[in-house]
């Protein structure tokens, strides 16, 4: 019997031993899943850290209690190849604050409604990609112009200087038939060709120095709208005299001190400053006399 009882306790303790390994090897494995699956997380996290761009957001609203102090928002936005500041703006709107509030329209950067300061330079939301700025994104209203809300300032006074050149084609040579063109040389349309293409989003204005510290200065906006009728020979020399008027004035070409500030934030690339220095030219000529 005790021969029997010894095997016995024997084979228990076998077994229990047998047991025990099993339950530690489940333990470690346990535990080598667990680091693996902490390991395959921390991945997918710093994946999805990868794939949202950060965006910090200027913010203000007179109207709301708690928002009237200026501030700005933190975004952490999915990135997708080709998204451009705007489209970072959209999602962060319409998926996480329905009150963040901007200009925008076409989305082609011909409006003009979208013009920002981003990363400390001005530039159209719609024409900036996400893929060439350092982040964080740093996304302000326009400088130098009246907060309205968030992103939108107030371009009155931008739109009032660009209204004060006369931006309209004006003439009084008009052609000898009645259904004949107001023919214009190629010469003189290539000219005035990038003139043309300003879509009056106030980025230049925003830069200015001179725009900044003189609310009276036209600006190189509406100057080279003057510049781009008063060079379209079909106007005439009266016309031309009477535009030369307007900008030589106190506040027009004259203030301004050539530091091309406004040529290089230019989403359509407008040799804005040039423009100026030729009316100064032209201004100077026209008022020459030899007698």
């Amino acid at each position: 019997m005790s021969t029997q009882r010894q095997r016995a306790e024997t084979e228990t303790d076998s077994t229990e031993t047998e047991t025990a390994q099993e339950r530690r090897l489940e333990e470690k494995r346990q535990r080598a899943e667990e680091r693996e699956r902490k390991r395959v997380e921390a991945e997918e996290r710093a994946a999805a850290d990868a794939e949202r761009y950060h965006l910090k957001v200027f913010r203000y609203d007179p109207e709301v209690e708690g928002k009237q102090e200026p501030r700005f928002d933190d975004f952490h936005v999915p990135y997708e190849p080709g998204m451009t500041v705007l489209d970072a703006l959209i999602y962060a709107r319409d998926q996480f604050d329905a009150s963040l509030t901007f200009r925008h329209s076409c989305r082609q950067a011909i409006c003009g409604s979208d013009a920002l300061f981003i990363n400390g330079s001005q530039r159209l939301g719609c024409q900036t990609q996400l893929s060439d700025l350092e982040q964080p994104v740093r996304i302000e209203p326009l400088p130098h112009s009246e907060v309205v809300k968030d992103l939108v300032v107030d371009m009155e006074h931008f739109y009032d200087q660009m209204e004060s050149v006369e931006p309209y084609f004006q003439t009084t040579d008009r052609p000898d038939g009645e259904l004949e063109e107001q023919r214009q040389s190629r010469e003189n349309r290539e000219k005035i060709k990038k003139s043309t293409r300003c879509i009056w989003c106030g980025a230049c204005m925003s830069s200015c120095n001179i725009a900044a510290g003189d609310n009276e200065y036209l600006g190189p906006a509406a100057i080279n709208k003057a510049y781009r009728f008063a060079m379209d020979e079909r106007e005439g020399e009266d016309m031309k005299q009477r535009r030369l008027e307007i900008i030589e004035q106190e506040h027009g070409v004259w203030r301004c001190q050539t530091q091309f500030s406004c040529t290089e934030v230019c989403p359509k690339d407008i040799p804005l400053t040039e423009h100026i220095q030729e009316l100064k030219r032209e201004a100077v000529k026209s008022n020459l006399k030899f007698w």
